[in-house]
């Protein structure tokens, strides 16, 4: 929620929402898949959710924080869209961040790392959202991107996941498998 709320106001509004809105992403596409926005100061999650009394270390195992040598903690993701990726319950598990930086001096994805809840091998954005209509349809497009899965569903391809830029493997496979067994790959040309 507060990745969410972080768009709507501020710098989120006008860099990540702008951002949005340039890829030509709807404000109902943006509240389904409740994309967000990390704020540019490093600190902003960890100190909002301190202030809401999570416990530190919770915020470290889930991923969301990243603590220095000198005890310093900060946001794992900031001045970033934040995709968030959910189960197949639908359950926020993980956050996959795109820069807007175009200079190559950051990584143009940061993903949230493996922990309890998320393995990325396991996991496929737009699961939860898609399921339903891969199952009905019988066939499953698996896009390479966030953005690509989410412009699909805009166009009314709901029964679209992507697997996040990451290798596509066994385990995803056997998700897919789940509902359906006839898969499109739609990955970039590189």
């Amino acid at each position: 929620q507060f990745y969410s709320d972080a768009l709507k106001e501020g710098e989120g509004r006008y860099v990540g929402y702008n951002y949005l809105t340039s890829r030509a992403i709807e404000d109902q596409t943006i509240d389904r898949f409740s994309i967000g926005w990390a704020p540019s100061s490093r600190t902003s999650f960890v100190d909002a959710a301190t202030a809401a009394g999570y416990n530190p270390d919770y915020l470290l195992e889930a991923g969301l924080a990243v603590r220095y040598d000198d005890g310093k903690m900060t946001d794992r993701f900031h001045d970033r869209v934040v995709f968030p990726i959910q189960s197949v319950s639908g359950r926020t598990i993980a956050f996959s961040c795109r820069t807007l930086k175009t200079d190559g001096s950051v990584a143009k994805y940061v993903n949230s790392p493996d922990t309890p809840l998320y393995d990325k091998s396991r996991a496929l954005y737009g699961i939860y959202l898609a399921k339903a209509e891969i199952s009905r349809k019988g066939k499953c497009f698996l896009a390479e991107g966030n953005v690509d899965a989410v412009t699909m569903h805009q166009l009314g391809l709901t029964n679209t996941v992507a697997s996040c830029g990451t290798s596509l493997t066994q385990q995803q496979i056997r998700l897919i498998k789940k509902f359906t067994g006839d898969i499109t790959l739609m990955y970039d040309g590189d």
